[in-house]
């Protein structure tokens, strides 16, 4: 689905004529599911928009996405949060899922904060765990769902561009020294750094699906940012994306049913494994006791950043 350049300005110019042109955001939040607690980090609140109300802003249709913009400051930067995303398993064409971004672009936005809930498939990681991007493994993307299938829009960015530099040094490393800095929050709240493996859901993965991220060299797995991040690179957005860990995967493969049928039939004693499969209730249960170390981190980092 091709968007027209024209859509976005509508799209930016209706949001600057509701927040002021004073207003207008340096830095953008979009906060992931249960996560929509990032935007009290505002010290100062100026508007929010439901995403009905802006012109080519789509219904956010999953449970723990409110659906609005909050417009406010953090030590004197200007910050637009995103409570709720839009993603492709909702229904919505990837242009359409990695809409705001660009109309972020055109506000003046020149930093990018992306936060999501996934699972956690290294097995040093834990539910409440963090993971700051590194990398990450695209395999929609390499199928062909892409944001960036099309006509390029010269106005946001040139054809061909690089995403193995996506994830910003520098903002990763000013995030980790924040981290490192708070020693009761990092205490409790463990932070990594690695890959994230992008599917399109809804489904969460099954055994093998999951043991091939794995072995693919992903650390967790969720279902969004990627296309936000690649649209981010192409307009020139310096970005830092987070995961907080939410649940575990499931990857062992099961026990044998004909290995089961066997020892019955002999009688012998056979024992069960007790195991949690993901669920949305997990998810949302654990980004809610995170939410707020996450947010005062959030908060930190975003008052530590050079003047924009």
């Amino acid at each position: 689905m091709h968007i027209p350049f024209e859509t976005y300005q509508e799209a930016a110019s209706f949001i600057e004529s509701q927040i002021g042109s004073e207003n207008k955001p340096q830095v953008a939040v979009i906060c992931g599911s249960g996560l929509g607690i990032l935007a009290d980090c505002l010290t100062k609140h100026y508007k929010t928009l439901k995403y009905d109300q802006i012109p080519g802003f789509v219904k956010s249709t999953a449970v723990g996405h409110a659906g609005e913009l909050v417009f406010g400051e953090i030590n004197q930067k200007r910050v637009v949060c995103m409570k709720g995303r839009f993603h492709c398993y909702e229904g919505y064409d990837v242009s359409l899922a990695t809409f705001p971004v660009r109309v972020f672009k055109l506000l003046g936005v020149s930093t990018l904060l992306v936060t999501n809930a996934a699972g956690g498939l290294n097995p040093d990681y834990n539910v409440g765990d963090l993971m700051l991007f590194s990398d990450h493994l695209s395999l929609p993307g390499i199928a062909g769902v892409n944001p960036l299938i099309g006509p390029n829009l010269d106005q946001f960015g040139e054809r061909f561009i690089p995403v193995s530099n996506a994830y910003s040094k520098d903002l990763r490393e000013r995030f980790a020294t924040i981290w490192l800095q708070n020693k009761e929050i990092s205490s409790r709240l463990k932070l990594h750094e690695g890959v994230y493996g992008w599917v399109l859901g809804p489904s969460y993965e099954s055994r093998v699906e999951c043991r091939a991220l794995r072995s693919l060299g992903c650390d967790v797995v969720g279902m969004s940012t990627v296309p936000e991040v690649v649209i981010a690179k192409h307009c020139g957005i310096d970005t830092i994306a987070i995961s907080l860990v939410t649940n575990k995967a499931v990857y062992n493969p099961e026990p044998s049913s004909i290995e089961i049928a066997k020892a019955r039939l002999e009688g012998k004693q056979i024992e069960h494994v007790a195991e949690v499969h993901a669920n949305h209730e997990e998810v949302l249960e654990a980004a809610n006791s995170a939410s707020k170390d996450f947010s005062s981190l959030v908060l930190s980092f975003i008052s530590d950043l050079p003047s924009l």
